[in-house]
């Protein structure tokens, strides 16, 4: 209990306070994906944007442990190695390879990962031994039907899955995968796209299932209105605030999301 104490208090994404006094580095090492997410697009040389899955370049493993080495030489208050992306982290076996290098040099750094859950419970031995403590997992439903909106396909273990049957894998591997991460003592952490007229009215059923199976803590993003749903309206400021109140009476909130880039360094606030 103290380590996970100890970890929340440094990591800036799980205490805003923790936001104002530490740092942290993302590590674009994981292009390739396994789900088809329909408000997701992946560029890369995009500099100007800020939003999940973009990122300059990709960087292989050793280029990855150099880019840590330069970054904590020149700022003592970076304390989280993060990677999250552009694809998802356990579809790419840089992943892995990347936290052992990191691991190994700057064992005293928190290591986490930002998953779509669905290789989670494959792979959490292997990264509880590289030093992981926080997990982020991207829940945007626990029914099939609503999930089947947001997913065009998931693909597992050499298998494609459409629809309701999609959604209704994906989130049981996800509940496999939290549930086991939080029993071994890991951080979890809930991001949820905020989707209007898609999952609006189903985000208290995702925050008491995710609470259930021991998450710490969800972040209600909203939705970035690209690829499929380019057509739909960002939420505004007020109704993140609003679905943010209510759900705090289930689960603890975060409020100081940035929807960082693939390859985010430095402060987020």
């Amino acid at each position: 209990m103290t380590e996970l104490r100890e970890v929340i208090r440094q990591h800036p994404c799980l205490d805003k306070k923790a936001a104002r006094w530490f740092g942290r580095i993302h590590l674009p090492v994981a292009p390739s994906c396994n789900i088809k997410c329909h408000y997701c697009t992946r560029l890369y040389d995009c500099v100007n944007e800020s939003r999940p899955g973009v990122t300059s370049r990709i960087l292989t493993p050793g280029e990855a442990l150099d880019r840590v080495s330069e970054v904590v030489k020149k700022d003592h208050r970076i304390r989280v190695v993060g990677i999250a992306g552009p694809g998802d982290p356990l579809a790419n076996p840089e992943t892995l390879e990347t936290l052992e290098l990191v691991h190994k040099q700057y064992p005293h750094l928190i290591k986490c990962i930002s998953t779509n859950g669905l290789m989670l419970e494959d792979n959490l031995e292997r990264l509880q031994d590289t030093g992981v403590k926080a997990v982020t997992v991207t829940v945007n439903a626990v029914c099939p039907v609503v999930g089947s909106k947001i997913y065009g396909y998931i693909s597992y273990r050499n298998k494609v899955y459409y629809g309701t049957a999609g959604a209704q894998l994906l989130w049981r591997r996800q509940k496999a995968g939290i549930k086991k991460a939080a029993e071994m003592g890991m951080t979890v952490k809930i991001n949820t796209v905020f989707i209007p007229g898609v999952n609006d009215n189903h985000l208290a059923d995702i925050a008491r299932a995710v609470k259930a199976l021991g998450a710490y803590i969800m972040n209600v993003m909203p939705l970035i209105p690209q690829a499929e749903f380019a057509a739909l309206e960002r939420p505004t400021r007020k109704e993140i605030h609003l679905a943010r109140q209510k759900l705090a009476f289930i689960i603890s909130q975060m409020e100081h999301c940035r929807q960082c880039r693939a390859d985010a360094v430095g402060m987020l606030v």
